[in-house]
Parts: C-alpha cells; structure tokens; sequence
C-alpha cells in the first residue's frame, strides 16, 4: 500500500505548567472525536505527535493522492475545527488567530535509509508498507 507522509514542527510556550496541560490535552482519550473523525475524513490515516521540551514534532501519514494544501482548506471548516484550535491556541507559541496549517511548519527531509527519491516538504513522501517492499 502507498501512502504519503508528512513531518511538521510546532513549538509550545516554554511553560511547564501549560506544557504539561497540552501534553494531557493529547493523551490517550482525550482529544475530541470530531477533530480525529475529521482528520481521517480529510484522508490522514495516522498522526503521531512527539515532544522533546517545548518542541513538537508530527508524523503524519495520508492517502497517497493527499493534496495538503487542499486538504487542510477542508479541515479547518469541519465541525468543532475552529474550536479546537482556539483551545490548543493557548499553549502554542503562534499567532493565536492562526490556523491549524499556519501553525505547523512543515519540515524538509534531509535524509533517509536507502533513500530513492526527492521530495519537496509540501508535496510529503510516498512511501509503501515494509511489507510491500520486500
């Protein structure tokens, strides 16, 4: 199976205490089952989001023909989109009127394994399943 990945980079306000509200915000359960229902609507199959300090990072994997741009336009008029971001809002070091796209950078991939291709961060990575590959 082909898929599309995407890496994207956020920063939280350096504050433990609001760190530590965002981090629980996003633990098992606790994200709202409208943002998950419209992110896998839009074709995000998977999203992974990893913390180091005040850094996150995401992984996210998509339909192969995910067109991102296009995509996050479709996400940000889902229901409840706008009120999720103006909650998350609070911890994130942005523009608090920002959208959920103008938040998270997208990342370039400098490096991979094996590496066969070349893509531009916006237009993500196709990748395959390991089992496909073999």
């Amino acid at each position: 199976m082909k898929y599309k990945r995407y890496c994207k980079q956020l920063s939280l306000k350096d504050e433990p205490e609001l760190i530590a509200r965002y981090k629980e915000a996003h633990g098992m359960g606790n994200a709202w089952p409208e943002i998950t229902a419209g992110m896998k609507e839009i074709g995000i199959l998977d999203m992974e989001i990893y913390i180091l300090g005040n850094t996150l990072f995401m992984i996210m994997d998509t339909i192969a023909d995910f067109d991102h741009d296009d995509a996050m336009q479709k996400l940000s008029k889902l229901p409840r989109q706008k009120e999720w971001e103006n909650y998350v809002a609070e911890f994130q070091q942005t523009d608090e009127s920002a959208s959920a796209d103008q938040k998270w950078q997208l990342m370039e991939r400098i490096y991979e394994m094996d590496q066969s291709a070349v893509y531009d961060a916006s237009s993500g990575q196709i990748k395959s399943l390991l089992e496909d590959r073999e």
